[in-house]
């Protein structure tokens, strides 16, 4: 089925989408409910005011993404990895990151110029 240039609201359910693309489309207010999109791609989004609840996004892949802003609770990151981000401001229970990279570089400059 093609849809091209309308404006109508969905309710889909019980149903296979699998392999849609999606195009300059607004899906702005939607709501997603026990929806496997494992595999899918997402370029060039606008997920501001996101809300994540319950997902599983073991191995995912983010990059060159805006999180700024962005409220992380009750999340499993075992085995998480950021490289090559801006890290101002940025906390972890309520301590600066970049105060935690620092004291690091100090110590391990301390314990390798000791030695």
């Amino acid at each position: 089925m093609n849809l091209h240039g309308v404006k109508h609201r969905l309710d889909v359910r019980k149903s296979d989408l699998s392999g849609s693309v999606f195009d300059d489309v607004n899906l702005s207010g939607m709501t997603f409910h026990n929806v496997n999109l494992s595999g899918t791609s997402l370029t060039n989004i606008n997920m501001s005011g996101w809300i994540v609840h319950n997902c599983n996004f073991s191995g995912a892949r983010i990059d060159d993404a805006n999180l700024s802003g962005a409220r992380i609770t009750n999340v499993n990151l075992a085995g998480a990895s950021i490289s090559a981000s801006r890290l101002e401001g940025f906390t972890i229970n309520g301590i600066l990151v970049t105060d935690l990279l620092a004291a690091y570089a100090a110590q391990r400059q301390a314990s390798e110029g000791g030695s």
